[in-house]
């Protein structure tokens, strides 16, 4: 089955992709989600699978995975991708396509003049952490927060 990384634009994929992010966002309602849509610098992109199993012309597609990310600049990584959400619909998890997703990223963000790509797990995400460990990611420090 082939895949393709496309930005997600449509209300239909909104929601698709709310469906997907909410398995990361529990303790948000979907109405928060969909705020993210109208932030300035937010783009979200959806990997899909496309499933040609029926013969030609009978693609169907799958949203396997979603990410949401900006670019920014701070002083200790000048300008990087920073990934907010990064989710594989948990039935899909293990069959390749974070990796997939976070490389296509990695060639986004160089194709705009990133320098790193950068992302926070949450503490305790002891699989998530393994998983962008084994994708090459290295910890740089921690994130500390206060809520407000």
């Amino acid at each position: 089955m082939a895949t393709e990384v496309r930005k997600v634009t449509t209300d239909d994929g909104w929601d698709e992709a709310v469906a997907i992010l909410r398995q990361l966002w529990t303790h948000v309602d979907d109405a928060f989600v969909y705020e993210w849509r109208d932030e300035d610098d937010y783009r979200l992109f959806g990997l899909y699978e496309t499933d040609e199993s029926d013969g030609p012309g009978t693609d169907s597609e799958a949203l396997v995975a979603v990410a949401g990310v900006s670019i920014q600049r701070v002083l200790h990584h000048e300008r990087h991708l920073w990934v907010h959400d990064f989710v594989v619909d948990e039935p899909r998890r293990g069959e390749g396509f974070g990796g997939e997703l976070l490389d296509w990223l990695d060639g986004w963000a160089r194709d705009r003049d990133c320098e790193h790509l950068a992302l926070a797990c949450r503490d305790g995400n002891d699989a998530g952490r393994e998983f962008y460990e084994s994708e090459g990611l290295e910890v740089w420090g921690q994130v500390l927060e206060r809520e407000l």
